[in-house]
């Protein structure tokens, strides 16, 4: 199940988030990792300027419906895409000793029912190539890919840092 975040879990998400947002885009090549930080909190402030209270922005904290103790998070924002409404998933947070029990597919079982009680049209995401493992699960949930950005390297690499090095390009082939 999932609930409202409350002002101390967006916080503590937050100061998780942020960090583990900047790994991720440096990992994909968008990003270096000295302006990464910089860069993501700068999203963060951009995308959630009220915090919890951003309109149209809906962050909540999974709960373990038997326990009750918290087993991650959703975000995710009510946008307009092609004259429709829908719920973009900005993050899915599973915490590492909750994963693999299911915890996702459930969230986004109840999150799929939200869109259709608040008349949406679809559910879409990001997921950055590094992160094989969601790919599956958005895959096996029905999700389909709508664009790939992928990379070659082909010389001799002057970045620095970890990961595929591919610079970010929303030119289509």
């Amino acid at each position: 199940m999932f609930v409202p975040m409350t002002e101390d879990e967006f916080a503590e998400y937050v100061q998780a988030a942020i960090p583990e947002y900047a790994r991720d885009k440096v990992a994909s090549g968008q990003w270096s990792e000295a302006e990464s930080l910089s860069l993501s909190r700068k999203d963060y402030a951009e995308l959630l300027p009220q915090g919890i209270r951003t309109p149209d922005h809906l962050l909540y904290t999974l709960r373990d419906a038997a326990t009750g103790g918290k087993v991650g998070v959703l975000w995710y924002a009510c946008l307009e895409q092609a004259g429709r409404k829908l719920a973009y998933v900005y993050d899915i947070l599973v915490y590492p000793e909750h994963q693999r029990q299911g915890h996702a597919t459930r969230a986004f079982t109840l999150l799929a029912q939200e869109v259709r009680r608040r008349d949406l049209y679809g559910i879409a995401l990001h997921v950055f190539g590094h992160n094989p493992g969601a790919k599956d699960l958005y895959e096996q949930l029905g999700f389909k890919a709508t664009s790939i950005s992928m990379f070659k390297a082909v010389g001799s690499s002057t970045l620095v840092g970890k990961g595929p090095e591919a610079p970010h390009s929303d030119i289509s082939a």
